[in-house]
């Protein structure tokens, strides 16, 4: 059965979001929904952190969108085996009618994040609907297809952002003053609340409002790139047509933008920075962390800037050699991707002076939290590049334009919780 109520395809113009069914667990067959919920698949990067949430309940989230055990593909049959007999159990359970679902997120520090959670339809980038603003990996694209195909679900949802400031809005808000179907607090402390809306009028406010507007994906490529690739392969129409996704309007709720470090296995410092002789200012700094890092904010005003870690210090670099970055960066780029730190990075930095391959996991990692990349530096004896956070602004205008940035460019955040509300494609 197609849940999302598909339209005829022919040209649309602007979001076309459709209430589903929601699938979502009964909190009176786990230990609590905070146990059971999880990071999206891709946060949850360290076999601790995996098996910490598999610990917490046996219907952890994790055991559908991160299946362990065997081969590829005996790990996405067990995914769709535990979600058959889950749903059997009743374990989750399939709301009684489609709605559209408002989502909230706040935490300790006076963060409210909202939006609205449904079935949008899947567009090619040429519509100019959904923007992209990075670029893909296709082995990933090819195991999160794959587990989609198996499960036949949309086992969370991508995060995506538009400006607007209209009615969608106003509706979100409004509903979120009533009770809603769920609240809990998970242990990095953020409140979640999920309410459902199935008043015609409401949802056709929605739709209408979104109709108007075109979204940036701020995280969730690949699993948008999964979509399109499964719309392709089912004729239309048909439940592919569709993918679970959370729409925040930023001009109410602007998201937290911050970088992605890398962490560079096999690289001292101290070769890394003989290196950069010539090529770029380096200046060791005799601070801590977080004054280091606002040294990195106040130099990146400037330019290009980089904060290097892992021998117990911190080294600012700046100021690149233009002859360099003429020789390393394609001249045919617009400036503004041309002048990102990531592009400078990538091209100039990772490609030409370290020779270090970006798509090699043995040579580098890519780590949200800088701590945690300092501390991983040190113990390993390489290299932490740390990044200062793009604005927003410049990643949506550089989508607009069809330029893509290089991979894990930027963060945003907070991201939705994986667990609260599931798509399947057939009820």
């Amino acid at each position: 059965m197609n849940t999302a109520g598909h339209s005829e395809a022919t040209a649309h113009r602007g979001l076309e979001l459709n209430p589903f069914r929601g699938l979502r667990y009964d909190p009176d067959r786990v230990g609590s929904l905070a146990s059971v919920t999880s990071p999206p698949y891709d946060v949850v990067v360290r076999p601790d952190g995996l098996h910490h949430l598999q610990s917490a309940d046996p219907h952890n989230i994790v055991r559908l969108i991160l299946p362990q055990d065997g081969t590829p593909s005996a790990r996405n049959e067990q995914a769709a085996d535990t979600l058959r007999r889950w749903r059997t159990e009743g374990v989750l359970t399939t709301d009684p009618e489609p709605a559209l679902y408002v989502y909230e997120q706040r935490d300790g520090n006076g963060m409210l994040q909202r939006g609205v959670i449904g079935a949008l339809r899947v567009s090619d980038p040429s519509e100019g609907v959904v923007l992209p603003h990075e670029d893909v990996m296709p082995p990933v694209v090819a195991d999160r297809a794959a587990l989609m195909r198996a499960t036949r679900a949309n086992l969370e949802p991508l995060l995506l952002t538009y400006h607007g400031n209209g009615a969608a809005a106003d509706v979100v808000e409004r509903t979120a003053e009533r009770p809603p179907l769920l609240a809990t607090t998970t242990e990095d402390g953020f409140h979640h609340a999920l309410w459902s809306v199935t008043d015609p009028a409401d949802v056709t406010r929605i739709q209408s409002d979104l109709a108007n507007h075109q979204a940036l994906i701020a995280d969730g490529h690949h699993r948008w790139a999964t979509y399109r690739q499964l719309r392709a392969e089912h004729p239309s129409p048909s439940p592919w047509d569709h993918g679970l996704v959370l729409l925040v309007d930023t001009a109410r709720y602007p998201l937290r933008v911050r970088a992605i470090h890398r962490l560079l296995h096999g690289l001292p410092v101290a070769d890394a920075l003989a290196a950069l002789d010539g090529l770029f200012r380096v200046r060791q700094l005799a601070a801590p962390l977080p004054e280091a890092l606002d040294a990195l904010a106040d130099a990146a005003c400037s330019g290009n800037a980089f904060l290097l870690a892992g021998d117990g210090g911190f080294h600012l670099i700046d100021r690149p050699d233009p002859d360099l970055l003429a020789r390393t960066i394609p001249a045919d780029r617009p400036a503004a991707w041309r002048s990102l730190d990531a592009t400078v990075l990538h091209a100039t930095l990772l490609e030409h002076v370290w020779r270090i391959p970006e798509d090699s996991p043995a040579d580098i990692a890519y780590i949200h939290d800088t701590a945690a990349t300092v501390a991983k530096a040190e113990r390993d004896g390489g290299t932490a590049v740390l990044m200062h956070p793009v604005r927003e602004e410049v990643v949506r205008d550089l989508a607009r334009q069809g330029v893509t940035m290089p991979r894990k460019s930027t963060s945003f955040g907070p991201k939705p919780a994986s667990g609260l509300v599931l798509r399947a494609l057939e009820i």
